[in-house]
């Protein structure tokens, strides 16, 4: 690490050391993140990834505990004969008995010497190490949300590069809890089969608005069915094949125009598509966004800072306890392993 830069990490450590009430030679050891740090933290993780900010990321006091819940759990309108028997008011934010358990998560990064050397010669060299370790811990939370199938006590990057083991995220808390609201796979005993969704000509259905038409109306709950805050998340491969076509071929000007407008809007079965980073190529999700939450668990971010001149690089250790949420199923749908193509020919060897 050359001189200036040494003098510009001391001056990031000793900030570090500020912000925590620890003293800097404190930091090469675990040490509990102060809350208004870890607050200031989570805000920064939030804003660094757009999908976040349009979800709930909630600070937890237990380790487990009671869903939050969306807040409009039943309705409340009803009428009552008092000459027989007393009015009972309703809690509209009742939720069914689903608990949350935050588990820790490791966020374990390395900055090189040779990384340092070239930031160092920037105003904002605190900002860029603050940078690289929060956006990257940003991107896998929504990683491990859409993609996490388990906890395994030692996570394998190789065999999980979707971080599948790291924690169990939405769609697998909907499978598992929800078998109801998914269609496309069944689960039993946390062993997911995958079933087939086919969609084109010969399929189930002749196209994706279809389906999410369907998912709707027989998958989310009455209560939901008619909000306006529903939207479908889908990944980019799903609306390319919804709408590429649009603009694939030779149309009026007046076509061109509303196949840009469609494009713009996405929606799909009536609904906003939202599309995901990370988000399973072949499956929809039908839900509102606020629907969706990750808990942290208040005053168990630990930090550890190391310079390790063996391997010429510092080593930022973190951890914290979180888990992945669905406050609640019944305004949920899940559509996976969905098909799209040319089944006419199979559906006529079928009907012969």
């Amino acid at each position: 690490m050359k001189k200036n830069t040494r003098f510009a990490f001391n001056a990031y450590l000793q900030q570090l050391a500020r912000l925590n009430g620890v003293a800097a030679e404190e930091l090469s050891s675990k040490f509990t993140v102060e809350p208004s740090v870890q607050q200031t933290l989570e805000d920064q993780i939030q804003q660094s990834a757009a999908f976040l900010t349009l979800i709930n990321v909630t600070p937890v006091t237990e380790q487990s505990g009671q869903l939050l819940g969306l807040g409009v759990g039943s309705t409340i309108a009803g009428t009552t004969d008092t000459t027989a028997k007393e009015r009972e008011p309703v809690d509209p934010t009742l939720m069914v008995d689903v608990e949350y358990k935050c588990e820790q998560t490791n966020f374990d990064t390395v900055l090189t010497y040779a990384k340092l050397d070239l930031w160092a010669k920037f105003q904002d060299f605190q900002v860029r190490i603050r940078n690289a370790i929060v956006k990257r811990q940003a991107l896998d939370r929504i990683m491990i949300g859409f993609n996490g199938v388990k906890r395994a006590k030692t996570s394998n990057r190789s065999e999980n590069p979707l971080l599948q083991d790291v924690n169990k995220g939405w769609l697998q808390k909907i499978r598992e809890d929800a078998p109801e609201h998914v269609m496309g796979s069944t689960t039993t005993g946390g062993e997911t089969t995958p079933g087939a969704v086919k969609v084109g000509k010969g399929g189930e259905y002749a196209n994706l608005d279809a389906v999410v038409m369907d998912a709707v109306n027989e998958l989310i709950d009455v209560v939901y069915q008619d909000d306006d805050d529903l939207v479908v998340i889908c990944g980019r491969e799903l609306l390319s094949d919804k709408y590429f076509p649009l603009v694939n071929k030779e149309q009026e000007n007046s076509e061109k125009l509303a196949a840009d407008m469609i494009i713009s809007q996405k929606r799909m079965g009536g609904l906003q598509a939202v599309r995901a980073p990370f988000f399973p190529p072949n499956a929809l999700l039908i839900t509102r966004l606020d629907n969706l939450s990750i808990y942290w668990q208040e005053d168990t971010r630990r930090r550890s800072v190391i310079d390790n001149p063996k391997r010429d690089r510092i080593e930022n250790f973190e951890s914290v306890n979180e888990a992945y949420v669905v406050e609640d199923y019944r305004c949920a749908a899940l559509v996976e392993n969905i098909q799209i193509g040319d089944f006419s020919a199979a559906a006529a060897e079928a009907g012969a």
